[in-house]
């Protein structure tokens, strides 16, 4: 295979979209695993089976879309629609990449390869039907998102707690539909099937809904929810300065990060509406980075060392 066919074929598996599997390592992360090697190895394992079943229904939409995407400013430049990656060759690597991923996941535990394959299946209906429905399509998306999440709790068998999953919940209805109101605003209802039933105003009542239900399903997770107490040398020393350090729910200290991000990436949307590609925004936005750094540092201080 030669580079540029390769880089390509990258393309079409959208690579850079593999972020959104980062939320598999939840549940290694704030059980306070995330440094036990074993568990750290049983979720890459399921990160990398994951990231190529959802480059399997990316490829597969592609194969789906193809008329349509050959009219889109933007999408038209998609390897399978410009056609640098033909129809029979993409149907070839959707078979290839799905049969792959599922014994993968057979070969961990029957449990994940479930999981596994309700995963699949849903995005395939997704691609196939689900897409055309509207509201329909964005609670999909985040059922896609929880089903990440819990495989990470069905490979490693650490807890996910429930405020904590509900975050996630919203926080991808809110994404999903940031995305859904950028679409409609860029491209019209010409976008995609289930923009011409969808309308502005509800597209925004559905935006504030589901970002204040991300916020508060955080604050809830951060006072109900006390992080494991890891001992070390300085969560050590501190109890012994301030007896009461430990029982304090220091994780609330990060709600205002989180309110931040969303405020921030709800700017971008409607200032500048890059809301169309959302991993664009999580890895080229200052600020959103900065947040997110800032964010992961604080919990993982407050986890790990404090």
């Amino acid at each position: 295979m030669s580079g540029n066919k390769f880089f390509t074929l990258l393309r079409a598996l959208r690579v850079n979209q593999w972020i959104k599997n980062l939320v598999v390592f939840t549940a290694i992360i704030f059980s306070g695993n995330l440094f036990v090697t074993e568990a750290f190895l049983q979720t890459t394992y399921a990160f990398f089976v994951l990231c190529f079943l959802s480059s399997t229904s990316y490829v597969l939409n592609d194969i789906i879309d193809y008329k349509y995407d050959r009219k889109h400013p933007i999408k038209k430049l998609r390897p399978i629609a410009s056609g640098s990656i033909t129809i029979p060759e993409a149907t070839f690597i959707v078979f290839i990449l799905t049969l792959v991923s599922l014994i993968a996941s057979l070969f961990f535990s029957l449990p994940f390869f479930f999981l596994s394959l309700v995963f699949i299946l849903l995005h395939f209906f997704y691609s196939l039907y689900l897409k055309r429905k509207p509201v329909i399509d964005i609670f999909t998306i985040s059922f896609s998102f929880m089903i990440r999440t819990l495989a990470g709790e069905v490979v490693t068998g650490y807890h996910i707690p429930i405020w904590l999953l509900y975050t996630i919940f919203f926080g991808s209805l809110f994404m999903a539909t940031v995305k859904r109101h950028a679409e409609l605003v860029a491209h019209g209802s010409q976008a995609r099937a289930s923009l011409d039933q969808y309308k502005e105003h509800m597209l925004d009542f559905l935006t504030n809904t589901f970002a204040t239900g991300t916020i508060l399903a955080y604050a809830f997770f951060t006072y109900v929810d006390r992080p494991p107490q890891i001992r070390t040398f300085f969560s050590e020393s501190i109890s012994n300065l301030i007896p009461t350090f430990e029982v304090r729910r220091w994780m609330m200290t990060t709600i205002p990060l989180i309110v931040y991000g969303i405020s921030r990436y709800a700017q971008l949307l409607y200032e500048r509406e890059e809301g169309e590609r959302p991993e664009k925004i999580v890895t080229t936005d200052r600020p959103l980075i900065f947040t997110m750094f800032l964010w992961g540092l604080i919990v993982i201080g407050i986890i790990y060392v404090f």
